[in-house]
């Protein structure tokens, strides 16, 4: 017996996950981008990440087309960003209001986040609604700032001691 979709969006409610934008670049659908929190280390040896992008999101067809992506970690300052990217009718102000630089690869890096991670795709790989793409790390960008979470459905921060 499986759980409802409920009930696993209620467990992993209770999983902190860093904020994350995913951003790319391609000739036919231009800058995209999108928060996410299906993020995570895959290997050091090639230093490789992934990502969990819905089928259904036109950013994984400008990935697909360019081959490139970054993960720009979002800080405790960024509420605005990531609800930016997330909403579905904000596409046209994206960038235009993120200040954003374009990155080793091309593909766009938030300068207001605290680490940028761009990448080129070695594997997309189908698991049901969602592409889990592996992007092998071809530059990183650190600057300051501490992480933006999410948790229990709000944002949190790092308490302090």
């Amino acid at each position: 017996m499986t759980i409802t979709a409920d009930e696993f969006k209620m467990a992993l409610q209770n999983w902190a996950s860093g904020v994350t934008v995913i951003t790319t670049q391609s000739q036919s659908f231009g800058l995209q981008g999108m928060t996410a929190s299906s993020f995570s280390s895959v290997s050091m040896e090639p230093p490789q990440i992934l990502v969990c992008i819905n089928k259904s999101v036109s950013t994984v067809d400008g990935i697909t087309e360019s081959g490139i992506f970054a993960i720009n970690i979002l800080n405790t300052e960024q509420e605005t960003t990531s609800n930016l990217f997330s909403n579905p009718n904000s596409y046209a102000d994206r960038f235009s209001t993120t200040p954003h630089e374009p990155g080793k690869t091309g593909a766009p890096l938030l300068t207001e986040s605290m680490i940028s991670i761009e990448c080129t795709v070695v594997e997309q790989v189908s698991a049901a609604s969602h592409w889990i793409l592996i992007g092998e790390v071809q530059n990183t960008v650190q600057r300051s700032g501490e992480p933006l979470l999410y948790y229990k459905a709000g944002y949190r921060q790092i308490a302090s001691n």
